[in-house]
């Protein structure tokens, strides 16, 4: 029987956590389908575009990543100080990034006059918002929800796109991390859809080469 999230993830025994996401359709997420024949490698670009987005809104750091045919694997740390030295105003403007928010969000960002009777409403909303900016789940949810939309838009269907919970794995020391991040980097080159780190597209490993 799956188990709840929260008992999944502790973030007093460690900040990193592997996670994988995998497809339910017999389509790929990127490559070459054969019972299609289409290809969709241009989907790659898509999550890679949407996990970069996140580290710019969320205190989560990516530490690796790859995004294969049918999967994706990311390693990700949580930032508790990032996120608890963030002014309440910081954290309404990070989760607008994203979200709308309520009117009364949007009155705070603009700077408008808050009501008394309403300051106890806003602050419990920001709360709300920090919480979910250091929130794995969270992060996983803006990932994948935008690529499934996409997806089902340029396949014209409905329905689910990957499974309905992603697989995530507590890595409890450094060397426990290390060992995932190599593990999650050489994935394409173990499954020969690449023959060097140089050619590893969409992955964690070739940004980094690339920035050295």
């Amino acid at each position: 029987m799956p188990r709840p999230r929260r008992t999944l993830i502790s973030i007093e025994d460690t900040p990193y956590y592997h996670c994988c996401s995998r497809v339910v359709r017999r389509a790929f997420l990127c490559g070459d389908d054969k019972y299609s024949g289409k290809n969709y490698d241009h989907r790659r670009g898509w999550v890679e575009e949407q996990i970069l987005k996140l580290t710019e809104v969320f205190a989560i750091d990516v530490a690796a990543y790859a995004v294969m045919s049918n999967h994706l694997h990311i390693v990700l740390y949580i930032d508790l100080e990032t996120v608890n030295n963030w002014s309440d105003r910081e954290v309404v403007e990070q989760w607008h990034k994203l979200f709308n928010g309520t009117a009364l969000t949007q009155m705070f960002t603009k700077g408008e006059v808050i009501d008394e009777h309403l300051v106890v409403q806003l602050k419990h909303q920001i709360a709300i918002y920090r919480s979910r900016l250091c929130d794995i789940s969270w992060f996983m949810r803006c990932l994948n929800e935008p690529i499934a939309r996409q997806a089902n838009l340029e396949d014209n269907c409905t329905g689910h796109f990957w499974e309905g919970r992603f697989k995530s794995q507590a890595l409890l020391d450094e060397a426990a991390v290390l060992a995932c991040m190599a593990y999650v980097e050489l994935n394409p080159i173990r499954a020969k859809m690449a023959s060097t780190p140089e050619q590893s597209d969409f992955t964690s490993l070739k940004l980094r080469v690339n920035q050295s």
